[in-house]
């Protein structure tokens, strides 16, 4: 009876489906439980380790179960399930055998898996039969995951380039104009500008991002021995732009704040100046079309916490540990109409010139990390002319 809860339980969570010749039998079950329960602390490793050499000695078609049972699972877990995974794919490759690329082509296609599995599964098609991975590529242009997009544009890039080369520019600004729609890491992105502002193209990064560059700012508050991120200001209290509040050394009101900076960095020290144990407030109305689900997408090296529409959303007290873009990504749901959002920026006591910035870029994108624009925005310039 406990082996059958187990395996119910991996049922339940689609982790029980043992088709591809894998018979559902309790050990194999308990293996994969095993590996999905390790904890951030070290709980659960030793039972680990020994359900990783259990499933180490598994068959080939076991692998798409594996990728499965990645759903969902926390980065330890994932990495016991991916690295079964590797040994059975290594294992098989020195034997000679070939891998199930039909069941792994259906995994990948299937996007109501978790991105990361799914772009595993793509790495073991590519790694198995080139050909077929070459096959898939173009169909992953707007894929979920931005793993997966990468490859697809990837391959454009290299047909722009040959246009350029065979002197077809017309051709080949339409290309670099579908990759930078499609694009979402930084480095292919500022590939693709810089090759369409060479072929005479005017690219806007800060409307294709979804950058938001106008605020209004209020501050400084004090962030003495980095209290400051836990102390409740004003400004989390009331956020209406006609409040005064009580700063460091003076009241303080809202000032109007707009960056031109292309990738939609909010500076401080514009203009509070290079101030240390500080913390200042951002505030900004982003006007949706509809209610919908969203994600803010936030880069930054201070501490910070974010609110929309009054509700803190999340925060992170750390310092200077490096900042990109769309280093935090936050699921929200936004009404229709006005919605607020309010971020808290802490700078600390740190004197070396690497932690002298004081700032943010924040955007509003779907799950795929494509631009949403508020409305009063409609009608603004596009992203390539």
């Amino acid at each position: 009876m406990k082996h059958t809860r187990i395996l119910l339980a991996l049922l339940v969570t689609g982790l029980g489906n043992f088709e591809f010749g894998i018979s559902a039998d309790d050990e194999f079950s308990k293996s994969v439980a095993a590996l999905r329960n390790v904890g951030s602390e070290g709980e659960g490793n030793l039972a680990a380790s020994q359900a990783m050499e259990y499933l180490s000695n598994s068959g080939k078609e076991a692998i798409p179960t594996l990728l499965s049972a990645m759903d969902g699972a926390n980065p330890f877990a994932a990495n016991y399930l991916r690295g079964a995974v590797e040994v059975i794919f290594n294992k098989t490759q020195e034997e000679g055998g070939s891998l199930p690329l039909i069941e792994l082509g259906e995994f990948l296609l299937n996007k109501s898996h978790d991105t990361k599995p799914r772009a595993m599964a793509f790495d073991l098609i590519r790694r198995t039969d080139a050909g077929v991975a070459n096959r898939l590529i173009p169909g992953l242009l707007g894929d979920p995951s931005v793993d997966l997009r990468r490859e697809a544009i990837s391959r454009l890039l290299i047909q722009a380039s040959d246009l350029v080369k065979e002197n077809k520019k017309p051709a080949a600004v339409l290309i670099y104009r579908q990759a930078l729609d499609a694009a979402r890491d930084l480095d292919q992105i500022q590939t693709i500008s810089s090759e369409l502002r060479e072929l005479g193209r005017n690219v806007n990064l800060t409307q294709h991002f979804g950058f938001l560059t106008n605020w209004n700012l209020v501050g400084p508050f004090h962030n003495k021995d980095r209290a400051g991120f836990d102390e409740v200001f004003g400004p989390e209290k009331n956020f209406a732009l006609d409040t005064e509040y009580k700063g460091i050394d003076e009241n303080v009101t809202w000032k109007q704040y707009a960056t031109d900076d292309e990738y939609g960095m909010v500076d401080f020290n514009e203009p509070y100046g290079a101030l240390k144990e500080v913390t200042g407030y951002a505030r900004t109305t982003f006007i949706s079309a509809s209610d919908r689900p969203a994600e803010l997408r936030l880069g930054c090296k201070n501490a910070w916490k974010i609110w929309l529409n009054g509700k803190l959303v999340f925060g992170r007290d750390e310092y200077h540990r490096g900042m990109r873009i769309d280093q935090y990504k936050l699921p929200v749901q936004l009404n229709k109409g006005p919605n607020i959002i309010l971020i808290k920026a802490c700078q600390n006591e740190q004197k070396e010139e690497w932690t002298v910035q004081w700032q943010f870029q924040l955007r509003v994108c779907d799950a795929t990390g494509t631009a949403i624009h508020s409305i009063s925005k409609t009608g603004s310039k596009v992203a390539v002319k």
